[in-house]
């Protein structure tokens, strides 16, 4: 994979995480509920702050980020379905949790190919202390 088609996945998958993120602050219910709803709004803002970075680099680069709703949908491993309020925590949670470790293998293989591009790896690097970060916080809130 190109720096570019590798770029441009990252911004088609935040994208998708960032839609899905935003459905489960739609639709959770239950306990949990006070702390949790807070939690997504400070998880979708990390993503889209990782979005906006990964973009800019690849724009930089003189590429051309994703940047419509079917681009996003067509491209990424991250997908979207219809949901309602039926679905409880523990499920809304750990579809957040699958999505982030997908992310996590993502960016690991992203550093392992951009060995030439210590700039962008560095991106990815940054990134994936942060997935890190919240694959544990999940996991703890599951366990």
């Amino acid at each position: 994979m190109s720096t570019y088609e590798i770029l441009n996945q990252s911004v088609a998958d935040l994208s998708q995480m960032s839609a899905l993120i935003h459905q489960t602050h739609w639709y959770m219910r239950g306990r949990g509920f006070l702390t949790l709803h807070p939690k997504m709004d400070s998880l979708r803002d990390g993503i889209e702050e990782m979005l906006d970075v990964v973009a800019e680099r690849l724009i930089t680069l003189g590429g051309a980020p994703y940047s419509t709703l079917t681009e996003f949908a067509t491209a990424s491993k991250i997908m979207l379905e219809p949901t309602n309020y039926e679905l409880d925590m523990t499920t809304r949670l750990t579809t957040l949790l699958v999505a982030y470790k997908y992310l996590q293998t993502s960016f690991n293989a992203a550093i392992s190919a951009l060995e030439s591009d210590p700039v962008t790896q560095d991106i990815y690097i940054g990134n994936l202390g942060a997935i890190d970060k919240i694959v544990w916080m999940l996991s703890a809130e599951l366990d």
